[in-house]
């Protein structure tokens, strides 16, 4: 089997309402949609966290590897990926993601293939349900969604989960720049959802780092789960560990500077910023030698939400739920999605490879939708209108 063809599309995923946090307003995400064709008539499909990785994909990738055979993952990689030392210390990292992207693709391939799930591939599924969080923001109103900006509307937004979908496993960011204002929440939270439900919070490097010592030591009598970038550095962090319990998260891939410092306590990445499946599997194989947890990001087209289900499902020290914006996507690229949980857990695709399917005409509107208004734009501040934030808020 060969290699034939390599397309990318961007496509933009709204949201029903935008959400707020540190840097402004987050009405949605641009991906790339990758797709690796086959002379077997077999294509993988993979996702790229944002729309601009595509033309490194196309022009820089594709060219290395048409031809070539898509099961052998190890040489495609030598061929398209240096050292990521290297590109790490020459700013050129993005070759890493885009590798990421066309990597996911590749192990769809080889689960058609051989007619298996990527679970299987790895080993076999140790679960079967995969956990994901209920997600809450404050958020303008829209019509009838949204309408979430005070403690009482949260904590009603979150009520009503419990009710529909069963859910009691929640995280959210508060991210108005308003300490007061998330410790009432999360006071609030606690009384109304009771002492089983999870809660954790994203606050996106939004405080300082006096600010985020007063949050968290007032937080922390309502059992945190997790807190997640409470502050902007991993020093800061160690220094604001010395004033909570509370284990911290963080989207920065670091594990040397984790183990040096001591925090923070997990990971929570696309697998594309590691450089695909395979080198996320060596970077979770790391954590748990080390006993820092990992989990996964949110916000997909569906193929990498796929990817995620397939990876945790085969992974014992995923025990954390992944992040979920699922409830308020409108749309997604794959055949029945977008995904949602009920009962806190989404069930992993028994298909082969990533085990869902390109919905094409959802491919197309979608790609319209960013041809036609061009990338979303979540660096927007809705207070001042051109304008970029600058963190901390306080």
């Amino acid at each position: 089997m060969k290699i034939t063809r390599i397309r990318t599309t961007p496509v933009n995923i709204p949201l029903d309402v935008p959400f707020h946090w540190s840097v402004g307003a987050y009405p949605g995400s641009s991906k790339c949609i990758v797709e690796v064709e086959t002379d077997a008539g077999i294509t993988g499909l993979g996702e790229a966290p944002w729309w601009h990785f595509g033309p490194i994909i196309e022009h820089e990738l594709a060219p290395r590897i048409i031809g070539r055979d898509p099961l052998d993952i190890a040489a495609i990689e030598s061929l398209c990926l240096p050292s990521v030392q290297i590109t790490a210390n020459t700013g050129e990292n993005a070759v890493v993601i885009a590798f990421g992207a066309l990597e996911m693709a590749l192990w769809d391939i080889r689960g058609k293939e051989w007619g298996q799930p990527i679970h299987k591939l790895l080993g076999g599924a140790v679960r079967q349900d995969i956990p994901f969080t209920e997600y809450f923001s404050f958020r303008e109103a829209a019509g009838t969604a949204g309408g979430e900006m005070s403690a009482e509307a949260i904590v009603d937004y979150c009520l009503r989960m419990r009710e529909a979908h069963g859910s009691t496993m929640f995280e959210g960011k508060l991210s108005l720049g308003d300490p007061e204002l998330e410790i009432r929440t999360v006071r609030k939270l606690r009384e109304a959802l009771g002492p089983e439900a999870m809660i954790r919070l994203d606050s996106n490097m939004q405080w300082s780092l006096p600010t985020a010592r007063h949050v968290l030591q007032a937080i922390e009598p309502y059992n945190i789960r997790n807190y997640e970038d409470p502050v902007a550095t991993f020093e800061e962090m160690q220094r604001l560990r010395q004033h909570s319990a509370i284990p911290f998260s963080s989207h920065v891939p670091d594990l040397r500077r984790a183990l040096a410092l001591g925090v923070p306590d997990a990971f929570v990445t696309n697998f594309a910023v590691h450089g695909g499946i395979g080198r996320t599997l060596r970077f979770i194989a790391g954590c748990e030698a080390t006993g820092v947890d990992f989990w996964c990001y949110s916000g997909d087209t569906g193929i990498c939400t796929a990817a995620y289900l397939q990876v945790s499902a085969a992974t014992a020290w995923i025990r954390e739920p992944a992040q979920s914006l699922f409830r308020w996507q409108v749309g997604d690229v794959i055949e029945g999605g977008p995904f949602r949980q009920t009962g806190n857990t989404v069930r992993v695709p028994d298909g082969p490879g990533l085990g869902v399917t390109l919905d094409r005409a959802a491919l197309d509107r979608w790609h319209r939708h960013f041809v036609e208004h061009g990338p979303m734009q979540h660096f927007h501040d809705p207070f001042r209108p051109g304008h970029f934030r600058r963190l901390p808020l306080n």
